[in-house]
């Protein structure tokens, strides 16, 4: 009942369903509940509440257990959202394997933690699968979903029809990889801004300015390949212009960065000078984010009703 399992409970609940949100201790429990009811008044009070349905109707379909069994009684679907440890997810995937049924489905929300870690050896591996989020799920609706070589096709599916349903972005993964997609493709971007600070090309407030201000504003609607496709007549005609130079660019790229020494300093500092490392700063640049996320979500709804 953290931050992203309190994030799920909503978007399902804002999905019409009923909800149970298990945690091992009752103040935790206590607190998600109350903290879920503020959130969604809020969002009520502001126009950005998602579902058909209002904030005290979406507040009375999420309960509260502290017993498991009786917590997945009757589930059709069980998305965990405990720290991203190994040996806590097996744990808990263990006890789950012991006490469902051989119809609901057992779903991740690891970020990086492979299938094939998580599930081997279950009796219900046919049932399991990732369903990665984006933080925060209520406000970013990317979900990955990724199967266990040995996940039935039909626990994908409906995975993917869940997900459609309950107003998330789904995309499928044919197969499991380090790092699913997202993460692969961020941490490229990090790699390479990390080596442009480094080597003292640009300041890190002006590196953000890129992405923020040039390279985010696209790609918040239209993905790379479409890019490409649309920055020429087509992906073809992209190729055949620039294929030779973005191979000379990307033949000058350096090695993995430490993440380490002089370059941490120097983009702590900066980053730190703008958002001091104060929870109280940090948690009203966090809401500020999500106000910004809030606003683009209705924005790209509003675009493609037009």
């Amino acid at each position: 009942s953290g931050l992203i399992g309190r994030s799920w409970a909503m978007v399902f609940a804002a999905g019409g369903f009923k909800v149970k949100l298990y945690d091992i201790a009752q103040q935790q429990l206590t607190s998600a509940l109350e903290n879920i009811r503020k959130q969604m008044k809020e969002m009520e009070k502001s126009g950005v509440l998602k579902g058909a349905l209002g904030a005290e109707q979406q507040s009375a379909l999420i309960s509260a257990c502290t017993d498991l069994k009786a917590a997945v009684e009757g589930a059709i679907f069980i998305q965990e959202c405990t720290p991203e440890n190994l040996e806590l997810k097996k744990k808990i995937f263990g006890q789950l394997d012991l006490i469902v049924g051989d119809n609901v489905i057992l779903s991740s929300s690891t970020s990086c933690l492979l299938p094939s870690k998580l599930f081997t050896g279950l009796k219900h591996v046919k049932q399991c699968i990732v369903s990665h989020p984006v933080n925060p799920p209520y406000f970013v609706p990317l979900v990955e979903i990724v199967p266990h070589p040995e996940t039935d096709p039909s626990t994908t599916e409906r995975t993917y029809a869940l997900m459609k349903k309950i107003g998330q972005s789904p995309v499928k993964l044919t197969r499991e990889i380090e790092g699913f997609v997202l993460n692969r493709l961020q941490y490229a971007v990090i790699s390479e801004a990390w080596r442009l600070v480094g080597e003292g090309v640009i300041s890190p407030t002006d590196l953000d300015l890129v992405m923020s201000d040039g390279l985010g504003m696209r790609y918040a609607f239209i993905g790379p390949l479409e890019t490409m496709h649309l920055n020429a007549e087509g992906v073809s005609n992209y190729c055949e212009r620039y294929a030779e130079g973005m191979r000379l660019v990307l033949n000058t790229f350096g090695p993995v960065p430490e993440f380490s020494g002089e370059t941490v300093q120097k983009v702590n500092q900066a980053l730190s000078e703008k958002i001091p490392v104060v929870p109280k700063v940090l948690d009203a640049r966090r809401k500020w984010r999500d106000e910004c996320l809030t606003g683009l979500a209705k924005l790209k709804t509003q675009m493609k009703s037009d």
